[in-house]
C-alpha cells in the first residue's frame, strides 16, 4: 500500500541538539510519508543517528517538534518509542550474547510473563519471523556463536517482532553479500506495501537508489536538501553530502607490488572452523582481495592468519621461513595486524580514549630506552595519526564511545598503522563509513602497499573488493575456489566462483 497522501506518519520539524558546548543538529526537518522509504544520508558525524536516537527516544531534543500520524509526541526513552511503533537496527548491534535467539526477539515481551512463559511457542514464533525474512537460523542457538549476518537477521527480526509503524535501519547491509542484500530489499518493498515507513540510513549509495523513494541529505547537522530520489543522482548526491565533487572513488596506486612472495601460506586448515587447505601468497606491497557469500570462511581465514582461530594443519612463511602464529600475541610480533570487521567487540575498546586506543598495541614505539612511556612521544604519535586518518575528535582524550561509527573505524585502523608490520588484514575496512571516508581508508590502503606492506582486504562489496584488489581469492564453504587477475574481475566472475559455478 504505497500510498500518495500528504499526511506524513513522522515529521520533525527544527530539531535541535548540542553535546556540551558542540551543536550536532541545527534545527533539522524531516517528514516521511506512509509506505515509504525515505533514505537519511550524511557524512560520518553530520547528525544522522543522533536525529535517530531523538526520534527513538534515546536523546533528549533541545528544541523542536516531533508528530506521529499527526500527534505530538516526546518519546522518553526507547521503551516509549517501541509503545509508539517506532524500531531501530542499530549499525552497532544491541542484541544479549548469552541469550538465545528466541529469547533476544522477545526480550521485549518476556518480562511481562511473570508467572509462565510458554517457551514452545516463543521458538516458534520467533522461527516462523526469521523464515518470513528468508533466512534460516536455529533460534534456541545464543546469539554469541551466530555470524555477523545472522546477528543482523535476528536484530530486524527483533525489530519486526512489534507493532512496527516506523522501521529505522542503520547501515543495515554492511555484512550482507549481494544475494542477503536482495531478500532485505524483498522484504522492505513488501513492508511498505503494507504502510510501513522506513527510515534507510546507508552510505552504500548505490543501494539508495535502487530501494529509496524519497532522500533526505545532512551536512553539518543541518539539511542540505530534500528530495525524492528521482530529481537527483550519485553525484549529486556527494557533492550534497560532502561539499565538493568526487572525481575518483578508487585512487590509483603508481607502484607495483613486488616480484617476491611476502607470504605465503601452503594447505592451512582449521582445528575449529570451516576453513580447509587453503593455499596462497601475498606480495610485498600487494593488496589481495578476500571475497564470497555469507559463511564462505572469509573472516575465520583472516583469523587463523592471525592467530584468533586454531590451526589443525598447514604451514605458513614469512620472507621464506615457516613461522606460527598460535595467538594473536604471537602473530602482533611476527609483524601482523588484524582490524576486525566487528568494532564494537573486537576492533577497538569504547570505553578508553582515543589515544589508549592508538597507543595499546604501540607501546615499544612510544616507550624510551627504559621502557617507560615516553608522554611526549605518545601525543606526538597519537597526533600524527589523527591528523592522517582524519579521525574527526575533540582531542585526543576524547572516549571512543563518543565518535561516529566511521570514525570509529578510522581509530581501529590507526591502532595497527604506529607499527613496523609486514601484513595487515582489514576486514570489512569501510563498514558504516562515509563516501568522503572512504575514498581517504583507500588511499591509506595504497599508501601502506606502496611503503611494501602486504595488505589482505575483506570485503562483501564487490565493487569496493575490485577497486582496491590487485588479485581477489574467492572462498565457498572455507574452501578456496579461485584466484581472479585484475583483467577477470567481474561481479559475475566472483559471483560464479562464489557459488561453485565457474
Amino acid at each position: 500500500m504505497n500510498t500518495t497522501t500528504n499526511n506524513y506518519r513522522v515529521e520533525m520539524h527544527n530539531i535541535s541538539k548540542s553535546f556540551g558546548i558542540v551543536p550536532v543538529l541545527k534545527g533539522v526537518h524531516l517528514k516521511v510519508k506512509p509506505g515509504e522509504i525515505h533514505a537519511v544520508l550524511g557524512e560520518n558525524g553530520a547528525g544522522k543517528s543522533t536525529l535517530m536516537k531523538i526520534l527513538c527516544g534515546v536523546h533528549p531534543k533541545d528544541s523542536g517538534s516531533i508528530l506521529l500520524d499527526q500527534q505530538a509526541i516526546a518519546p522518553k526513552n526507547p521503551h516509549d518509542s517501541q509503545q509508539l511503533g517506532i524500531s531501530i537496527v542499530y549499525q552497532e548491534l544491541s542484541l544479549v550474547n548469552e541469550l538465545s535467539v528466541a529469547e533476544n526477539i522477545y526480550l521485549h515481551q518476556l518480562s511481562a510473563h511473570k508467572f509462565w512463559i510458554n517457551w514452545d511457542q516463543i521458538n516458534h514464533d520467533a522461527q516462523n519471523l526469521i523464515q518470513s525474512l528468508g533466512f534460516d537460523i536455529p533460534t534456541t542457538q545464543k546469539v554469541k556463536d551466530l555470524s555477523p549476518v545472522q546477528k543482523q537477521v535476528v536484530e530486524i527480526a527483533k525489530a519486526l517482532s512489534q507493532d512496527t509503524k516506523v522501521l529505522i535501519l542503520d547501515e543495515p547491509t554492511t555484512v550482507f553479500d549481494p544475494k542477503d542484500t536482495q531478500k532485505l530489499f524483498d522484504n522492505l518493498n513488501r513492508l511498505k506495501e503494507q504502510g510501513i515507513s522506513i527510515i534507510y540510513i546507508s552510505h552504500h549509495l548505490e543501494e539508495i537508489f535502487k530501494i529509496a523513494d524519497s532522500i533526505t541529505i545532512l551536512k553539518d547537522g543541518e539539511v542540505n536538501g530534500s528530495m525524492p530520489v528521482k530529481d537527483i543522482d550519485i553525484d549529486g548526491v556527494i557533492q550534497l553530502m560532502i561539499g565538493r565533487e568526487l572525481k575518483e572513488l578508487y585512487p590509483k596506486r603508481e607502484t607495483m607490488p613486488s616480484s617476491t612472495p611476502l607470504l605465503e601460506v601452503n594447505n592451512l586448515s582449521a582445528a575449529d572452523t570451516i576453513v580447509k587447505d587453503i593455499s596462497f601468497s601475498i606480495k610485498a606491497g600487494e593488496v589481495l582481495g578476500i571475497a564470497g557469500l555469507g559463511g564462505s570462511g572469509r573472516t575465520e581465514t583472516a583469523k587463523l592468519l592471525f592467530g584468533a582461530n586454531r590451526k589443525k594443519s598447514g604451514t605458513t612463511l614469512l620472507n621464506g621461513k615457516e613461522i606460527t602464529t598460535s595467538s594473536p600475541a604471537v602473530a602482533v610480533n611476527q609483524g601482523i595486524g588484524f582490524v576486525s570487521e566487528d568494532r564494537k567487540e573486537e576492533g577497538v575498546f569504547l570505553n578508553l580514549s582515543v589515544k589508549e586506543n592508538i597507543s595499546l598495541p604501540n607501546l615499544k614505539a612510544i616507550s624510551n630506552k627504559l621502557g617507560f612511556i615516553s608522554l611526549k612521544k605518545e601525543q606526538e604519535t597519537v597526533n600524527e595519526l589523527i591528523i592522517k586518518l582524519n579521525i574527526k575528535a575533540n582531542n585526543q582524550d576524547m572516549l571512543v564511545r563518543d565518535l561516529s561509527g566511521g570514525n570509529q573505524q578510522k581509530v581501529a585502523l590507526a591502532k595497527w598503522l604506529g607499527r613496523d608490520g609486514e601484513i595487515i588484514i582489514i576486514d570489512e575496512p569501510t563498514r558504516g563509513v562515509d563516501v568522503g571516508a572512504k575514498v581517504e581508508i583507500y588511499e591509506l590502503i595504497n599508501q601502506l602497499s606502496s611503503n611494501g606492506i602486504g595488505v589482505i582486504v575483506i570485503s562483501s562489496d564487490m565493487p569496493e573488493i575490485m577497486g582496491i584488489s590487485d588479485r581477489i581469492m574467492v572462498l565457498k564453504e572455507g574452501q578456496l575456489q579461485g584466484i581472479l587477475t585484475k583483467e577477470n574481475f567481474s561481479e559475475e566472475n566472483i559471483l560464479r566462483l562464489a557459488i561453485g559455478e565457474f
